[in-house]
This record gives structure tokens, sequence and C-alpha cells, in this order.
């Protein structure tokens, strides 16, 4: 008979993204393996993790703290802002340092099948950024895809009335592709070649 332990730490754990009933069941006997202090505190940042990460009041990105370091750093260039889907989106493009404004996190697409609105979204913080001045570029670096595409037209739409360029990042990215699958000297080149929208 199955420890009932061990099957709910597999259960737990084959809940991750991209971690089937296999590879959980690989990890929990990984995990057994190790000196007991390395599950605790494995266990301990997850609960420190999810109890008091922030999300940016600026730009909706995580942080330790309100107002995440990207947003802080007067060193960055304010009047660039990159719109992305997701916070990874976020750190792949921080990872190929060629990058130095500023960013907006949606927190995904608007898609009417997965029952995502544009309420739904960070859009009106998006607005709400932008409406207060200094903002002189808007790099949409969204998805190639249907949902990404009516994302971008939808923030285009809502942004029109202030004088604001807007460019989408080249498409040296495959459709359907996320940003944190594409390699950082595409990502590079498709932000240094961003495409100038209407």
């Amino acid at each position: 008979m199955k420890s009932v332990l061990l099957s709910r730490i597999v259960g737990e754990l084959s809940k991750l993204p991209s971690v089937g009933d296999r590879s959980a069941l690989r990890l929990a006997l990984h995990l057994l393996r190790q000196p007991e202090v390395i599950s605790i505190s494995l266990a301990a940042a997850i609960e420190d993790f999810r109890r008091n990460i922030k999300y940016c009041q600026s730009c909706n990105n995580i942080s330790d703290i309100l107002v995440c370091p990207i947003c802080s750093d007067m060193s960055r260039d304010r009047s660039i802002i990159c719109v992305v889907e997701q916070v990874k989106d976020v750190l792949s493009i921080e990872d190929t340092g060629g990058y130095n404004g500023l960013y907006h996190v949606l927190g995904g697409v608007i898609s009417p099948m997965q029952g995502i609105s544009p309420s739904m979204l960070k859009i009106d913080l998006l607005v709400e950024n932008i409406s207060k001045g200094g903002v002189k570029e808007l790099i949409i670096a969204l998805p190639s895809s249907v949902e990404g595409d009516t994302t971008a037209y939808f923030i285009r739409r809502k942004i029109e009335a202030y004088d604001v360029k807007i460019s989408v990042i080249a498409k040296g990215i495959g459709v359907g592709e996320g940003l944190d699958l594409t390699d950082e000297l595409t990502l590079v080149h498709a932000l240094n070649n961003r495409i100038t929208l209407g």
C-alpha cells in the first residue's frame, strides 16, 4: 500500500507546470534523501514568497516592496514603457541587458475564449501612468497571436488621445511563442528593430 504522505506530496507537486506524476515522484523522493533542513528551508521559502510578494503599484511587476526596483531606478529611461503579458517576460528582457526603459505587466492578454476581458488586465493602470506625462514611446511586446494582437489594438485605442509613439517588437519571434522561450539574441534584435504602429 502506497504511503498517504507520499501520495499527498506527489499530488501537490504534480500541480506545477510541466511536472507530471513521475517527475513529482522523483522530486518527492529526492527531497526525502536530502537533509531535513533543505525541505524545511524550501517550504519556508515558498510560504514566505506566497504570503509576502507584492505587485508593484506602478508597473504590476512582482516585488518585495510596493514599488519595484526597476521603477525605483532613476537611471532608467522613463520615457519608454515596454508592455508585456507576464512577469516572466520582464525577466526574459532584463536577462538580455539590452533594454533600459520601464515596463508594464498586463497580467495576461484579452481572450474571450478563456473568459479574459480587458477589465481583468492592468490596462487602466497603464493609461493612468501615460496620462501623467513624460512617456514618449510604448513598446508592445506581447505574444504574436490573435489574443496578443487584439490586446495591442485595444491598448492603441485606449491611448490614442496621448502623444505617444507606439511600436511593436520585430517579428523575429515565432508565432505563438512566448518571450520566455526566445533566446536572448533574438529578443534583443526584436526590441532594437521594433516597428512603429499606425
